[in-house]
């Protein structure tokens, strides 16, 4: 019978699977593996990457644009480490993940050898799953088993270690076969008790969030809040999940939550809750809802029965995906007349995005009023962390075709890593990343990675010197000692140039039109560094108001 390794009958597997794209940095403990995909360019392609933990958050971007496991391959030891920010931040944002990390062979483990990490215990928290594959003809059962478990249920990461000796030895095992992932559906009495209780309410409100959505389902929630006038919310960084454009649409509910959206929240007295995992960030670190029983009627869907009563018990918990459940909702057309509760609430989203001329001479309130009217209607967004993320997470008005890739596990290095692979699944469309000083120096070296793909988007750095959330909670709890959060920046422009992009400084607000003009017209991507006062630090509270408060 006709043998094959086990690096290239793990690549045969992934094109089985539906792979189409890998992101990585190669390393010796898997060069079988590597060997197997210099066949299958332009089928599986490997995007070679500057770091692990670039590659992994590519990899969670893939994933959550596409809605299939994004892959990541890294070496043992540094390489797995690396890259365990990605997994965390896949977990967190409930994303599809496989990473596959080399491992020392089986016949050198348990004497801590070069490299060796026991993965199941190092990952084991940050994973929804942990496996080594010792065995070579196992390949095809332990992958299909990967891929199902990152897709079902609560979509997340899989961490699959492959010891050397394991990828070079030789089966005559079958490849996998495509797999098809169910979704819980809710019964009619599910549905007939959510109709229930939703009559019962004077002032619902849904909130979407989590991972596993597709276009079907994002349409049908928001068929379900037109034709009954309910208010529907999203979850932190999961803006894009309904068009904010539509009446509907009241606001995010996430870190640095406005005032107006808190007012909303505390007043429902129903929450209709799909796909979210109720975490801090969305409940104002559970003060907006008391733990674990809220003064306010809950429902809570969610594709996996361990995300049900895991913080609320919910007074109608429902195991179902949410594009099932939201399809199922659209059908019910119910008489009840919450029209003006509708409209103080989108009156209240609306109103949130006054906000006063910022110090300096570059004005973010300005920048983002053009940026909300004119990006296109298919633009992807991505940022990372800081005071920043305030920009695109609360000034911009996604649209049903717009995108958001952003962490909620607050990851800083996050936006460029997502925006260079969101320019490789899309790229006739515009990427916009935001970044801070900080966090885009956590992996500006990814500009490389764009480069050599030739998949470089559009960078905006908001430039303030300064570690900026750190230095708000400094000013606020420690006035006027601020301690290790300025920062002495590089040239960003030359760096930016020096990887092959377009590069400008902006200074002036009047500056920025122009040159986000030039950036769009560049074939080479571009880096845009705004020249941002530190003073500026939150839209209605500078520096100086927090030190004096």
């Amino acid at each position: 019978m006709t043998t094959i390794s086990g690096g290239h009958l793990l690549v045969k597997s992934l094109q089985a699977l539906g792979a189409s794209k890998c992101f990585g940095v190669p390393g010796e403990s898997y060069l079988d593996v590597l060997d197997g995909l210099h066949d299958t360019q332009g089928q599986l392609d490997f995007v070679l990457c500057r770091n692990e933990g670039g590659a992994a958050f590519m990899a969670e971007a893939f994933g959550k644009l596409t809605g299939q496991p994004g892959i990541c391959m890294v070496t043992r030891g540094p390489g797995a480490t690396n890259a365990s920010i990605g997994v965390h931040t896949a977990m967190q944002n409930s994303t599809p993940l496989l990473l596959f990390v080399g491992q020392v062979g089986t016949d050198q483990q348990e004497r801590e050898a070069f490299q060796e990490i026991n993965y199941r215990a190092f990952y084991g928290s940050i994973a929804k799953w942990v496996v080594e594959i010792d065995d070579i003809n196992r390949i095809p059962e332990l992958l299909s088993r990967a891929w199902s478990t990152a897709l079902s249920g609560r979509p997340g990461p899989v961490v699959v270690a492959l010891p050397e000796n394991m990828l070079t030895s030789q089966s005559s095992a079958q490849a996998c076969k495509p797999i098809r992932i169910p979704e819980p559906a809710p019964s009619n009495a599910d549905i007939a008790e959510i109709e229930r209780r939703l009559l019962k309410a004077k002032q619902p409100l849904i909130i979407v969030g989590g991972g596993g959505w597709n276009d079907d389902g994002r349409k049908a929630i928001q068929q379900f809040a037109e034709q009954n006038a309910l208010p529907v919310a999203a979850a932190f960084r999961f803006n894009d999940l309904v068009d904010n454009h539509s009446g509907n649409y009241v606001g995010e509910a996430g870190v640095g939550m406005t005032p107006q959206m808190q007012t909303t929240m505390k007043a429902a007295d129903l929450i209709l809750a799909i796909g979210i995992r109720f975490g801090e960030m969305t409940t104002g670190a559970y003060s907006l809802l008391e733990v674990p029983y809220a003064s306010k009627t809950i429902i809570h869907l969610h594709a996996s029965d361990r995300e049900l009563g895991k913080v609320y018990a919910a007074d109608l918990p429902i195991q179902a995906g949410p594009n099932h459940a939201a399809r199922s909702l659209a059908q019910l057309s119910l008489k009840a007349n919450w029209q003006s509760w509708l409209r103080d609430s989108r009156e209240n989203y609306l109103s949130a995005f006054g906000a006063p001329q910022q110090p300096g001479d570059v004005d973010m309130v300005a920048i983002m009023d053009y940026l909300r009217a004119s990006l296109p209607d298919d633009v992807i967004v991505t940022n990372g962390a800081g005071n920043f993320a305030v920009w695109p997470n609360k000034f911009l008005q996604y649209r049903a075709s717009q995108r958001l890739l952003a962490p909620q596990s607050g990851a800083m290095g996050y936006g460029v890593p997502a925006a260079v692979a969101a320019k490789i699944v899309a790229p006739d469309k515009m990427v916009l990343c935001f970044a801070g000083d900080g966090d885009f120096q956590m992996n500006c070296q990814e500009l490389g990675t764009a480069m050599q793909a030739g998949a470089q988007p559009i960078i905006l750095i908001l430039n303030n010197g300064s570690y900026g959330t750190i230095r708000m909670h400094q000013e606020r709890h420690y006035p006027a000692r601020v301690s290790a959060t300025d920062l002495l920046n590089p040239d960003f422009v030359g760096l930016a140039k020096a990887y092959g992009f377009h590069a400008e400084t902006v200074a002036t607000t009047k500056q920025f039109v122009p040159a986000f003009e030039r950036a769009i017209a560049s074939k080479s991507g571009a880096v845009i560094e705004l020249k941002i006062s530190v003073d500026a630090i939150t839209p209605r509270q500078t520096l100086s108001q927090i030190r004096n408060s």
